[in-house]
């Protein structure tokens, strides 16, 4: 039987067994098209290619540019062709078999610069102590320059920042109990800027359970107003809005540490993260560093 034959076989049985939507047979017909092609520019056919040919195409897919994800759609539909192949009997095996799928990059997570950090706090500080504003203002005010000291000092999640309880605010404010996914709770130090905003706020705080106390259901700031009152901060002092998110300051502060050389596996406990693969996602920070590190002090490296 013809190479089309074999697809035409497969297409008709994806269609009339499992059900397959005709624009999921149409994008199997191009993909094993595609396939085939390439291997007939190699001399062989599906009946007779192994799991070499088959990680050929795949490097050549990604030397075209081909993104992973594509790439791995790809693969699925020739997987499920030479299981078809294999079912039927017209090949002893699956060359697919043990070819592991592309896996896309991570994308490095977006942070901002230090200098940025300091005028996001610096503007924040400011209007503290605006001599223009209200009560109300400046206690709103106080609130966003604390939450913004907290997250930085600290890096954890903003849910965990919100839903933090008076009661976690321990020894003179030195010490934060943040209690993170899956109730497990660690115990993080306070910078002293963090420390001294902790003490001037709670000194102003009503009686209560919550640390960031609101008027809504839970009884506490909401993660989405925190967001929102933290994008308008970032517009006035002239940070694209856009740029600035609970989130990115969470990566700031791991990526800030480690540049400032911080252990690993300490800004895993900072971070709440159970698996350190989780946290080697910031670790292309390092990459200058150690270049100039290996470039200064190898005994080879040029003068």
């Amino acid at each position: 039987m013809s190479e089309d034959h074999l697809v035409e076989s497969f297409l008709e049985m994806m269609s009339v067994e499992r059900g397959a939507a005709r624009n999921t047979i149409e994008a199997y017909r191009r993909d094993l098209s595609d396939y085939c092609g390439f291997l007939g520019r190699r001399g062989t056919g599906p009946t007779a290619a192994g799991r070499e040919q088959v990680t050929q195409y795949l490097a050549f897919l990604a030397a075209e540019g081909i993104a992973a994800s594509s790439s791995a759609r790809k693969l699925s539909a020739i997987r499920q062709f030479h299981k078809f192949l294999a079912a039927d009997a017209v090949r002893g095996d699956d060359p697919t078999r043990i070819v592991p799928s592309p896996k896309a990059r991570r994308g490095l997570p977006k942070i901002l610069t230090i200098a940025e950090i300091d005028r996001l706090l610096t503007v924040a500080e400011a209007e503290v102590e605006a001599p223009d504003a209200t009560d109300a203002q400046r206690a709103m005010a106080g609130r966003l320059y604390l939450l913004l000291e907290l997250l930085y000092a600290t890096g954890m999640r903003v849910s965990e920042l919100v839903e933090l309880k008076r009661a976690a605010v321990m020894r003179d404010a030195s010490f934060l109990t943040i209690r993170g996914k899956g109730g497990k709770e660690r115990i993080v130090p306070l910078t002293d800027r963090a420390r001294d905003a902790v003490k001037a706020y709670l000194g102003k705080l009503e009686p209560g359970v919550w640390l960031f106390p609101a008027g809504g259901e839970t009884g506490h700031l909401s993660r989405q107003v925190f967001a929102r009152e933290l994008k308008g901060l970032a517009g006035r002092a002239g940070i694209g809005a856009a740029r600035v998110s609970p989130h990115v300051l969470r990566h700031a502060f791991a990526s800030h540490l480690l540049a400032g050389g911080a252990d690993l596996r300490v800004v895993q406990t900072l971070l709440g993260h159970s698996d350190i693969s989780t946290t080697q996602i910031y670790t292309h920070v390092l990459d200058d560093k150690l270049r100039s590190l290996v470039e200064s002090h190898h005994p080879l490296a040029e003068g």
